[in-house]
């Protein structure tokens, strides 16, 4: 795989599949990656840096606006042949410039993950909603004896007097919990289907089912 490239896909679900002994069952999280197109190469004579961007998921063209119009246009003028929009646009940062094989038009498959071991994947957690700081950060509560009243829940103290006379910053109060990026590291890769475009990482990942995830080499194994 290498220079960090890396490949969008939706999360399906999870299930179980038997290990390469066929003895025991391993959870794993399926991902189905539909082949990526790379709309535009950055290269470190033009651009400084080494980079490909790339667009996954089919949209309808009215629901495209004329900036991201203009751009698949772009695309498939520089790719002779049509680019159709596409609903999420992600740019993988390399390590040099681009391959010849991540000409504009061409397409990032799962294949590309053929004897990699582990993946780092990245998403946007579940949403929580608004909640306290038992549920958010484990916090124990207070007493339960006579004389408690009303207070079994809350944070507590969470300041000082004159000095220095103001709430510290980063102190733990009630607030939104989940709906932020997320990144899971070295998550072993199960298997590949390429004839289905699909992934299967051994555990879960972030995100509820249907969000788009992204999946790349893990940089630390």
């Amino acid at each position: 795989m290498g220079n960090g490239l890396g490949i969008l896909g939706t999360k399906v679900g999870m299930t179980q599949l038997f290990d390469a002994d066929k003895r025991a069952v391993v959870p794993v999280t399926v991902i189905h990656a539909e082949p990526n197109v790379v709309l535009k190469r950055f290269t470190q004579d033009n651009d400084g840096y080494g980079s490909v961007q790339v667009a996954y998921g089919d949209k309808r063209p009215t629901r495209t606006n004329r900036p991201d119009a203009g751009q698949y246009a772009k695309a498939s003028e520089a790719a002779g042949k049509a680019v159709s929009p596409k609903k999420v646009i992600r740019e993988w940062r390399l390590d040099g410039d681009p391959s010849d094989d991540l000409s504009i038009g061409s397409e990032v498959t799962v294949e590309r993950f053929d004897g990699v071991k582990f993946v780092d994947v990245s998403g946007t957690s579940k949403g929580k909603g608004y909640q306290g700081v038992m549920k958010k950060y484990n916090f124990k509560g207070f007493v339960r004896s006579h004389g408690t009243h009303e207070f079994f829940r809350h944070g507590g103290s969470i300041g000082t007097r004159l000095t220095p006379g103001h709430v510290l910053k980063g102190k733990k109060m009630p607030g939104q919990m989940g709906n932020v990026r997320v990144t899971t590291q070295n998550l072993r890769l199960h298997g590949v289907d390429a004839a289905k475009n699909l992934l299967f990482i051994v555990g879960a990942v972030p995100g509820h089912k249907g969000s788009v995830i992204e999946i790349r080499p893990a940089t630390k194994k």
